[in-house]
């Protein structure tokens, strides 16, 4: 059975931030509190909080990356597969669970058909339309397959590949475009243009990347450091395996 949209957080920020019933604001807490030169936040000393996400950073192993044998997409299993057995493929069940004013097929309610995104990534309201523009909205895995790959993913089975590429967690309904620019690229690389929305993505990337026992990269752990130090409370996300 499809899980009724009315259940669901209605829109891509909730999965971000972890709650129900919140709506992007870049202003709350102040979150966009640009880091100071040399990774300090200016007029902040606040060290991290126990449990947050800059402390969990702390734990991550730092390594090289590891492309050797080279990514390749199948290595994570057939794209949207119906993992949770509910009878909806997942690219469906994140379209019903992030976007708003759906339609759906009348044969077949897990098929969306229109809806309504409030973009994360860039805070705009985005039109999604199958068939019409179905590309004005995809579905972005928060720590890229290639960078999970790179970082400790292909020593998995592949079951846990597959599991890790279709994990609610790590998948948010996104603008087209941005997510395109994003491509595989880690923190290092790459930001979301809004700056509100900073802390809770990379403490979604770095709670994920404790839960499977990836690392980071030099490089990317210096980036994620720097966003967090501006919001040493923020716990990390998606720690948790998300409930059938």
């Amino acid at each position: 059975m499809v899980r009724a949209a009315g259940a669901l957080c209605a829109v891509a920020i909730i999965l971000l931030v972890g709650g129900c019933d919140e709506v992007l604001d870049a202003t709350a807490g102040d979150p966009t509190a640009a880091p100071a030169p040399g990774g300090g936040v200016s007029g902040a000393g606040a060290p991290p909080g126990a449990g947050s996400a800059l402390q969990v950073l702390g734990t991550l192993p730092i390594r090289a990356e590891d492309n050797s044998p080279p990514y390749k997409r199948n290595e994570f299993g057939t794209a949207w597969s119906d993992v949770d057995h509910n009878g909806c493929d997942t690219r469906n069940d994140i379209l019903h669970r992030d976007l708003r004013s759906i339609t759906t097929r009348s044969n077949d309610d897990c098929i969306v058909l229109t809806g309504e995104l409030r973009d994360p990534y860039t805070t705009r309201i985005i039109r999604f339309d199958r068939g019409r523009n179905s590309s004005a909205v995809q579905i972005d895995h928060v720590i890229p397959l290639a960078d999970a790959w790179r970082t400790g993913a292909l020593e998995w089975t592949a079951k846990e590949r597959l599991g890790f590429a279709n994990d609610p967690e790590n998948l948010l309904a996104v603008d087209g475009p941005t997510n395109q620019q994003k491509s595989d690229q880690d923190a290092s690389e790459w930001l979301p243009p809004s700056p509100g929305i900073r802390c809770a993505y990379i403490a979604r990337q770095v709670g994920l990347k404790s839960r499977y026992g990836l690392w980071v990269e030099q490089a990317e752990a210096d980036a994620m450091r720097q966003v967090l130090q501006s919001c040493p409370q923020q716990p990390p996300l998606g720690m948790a395996a998300a409930s059938g």
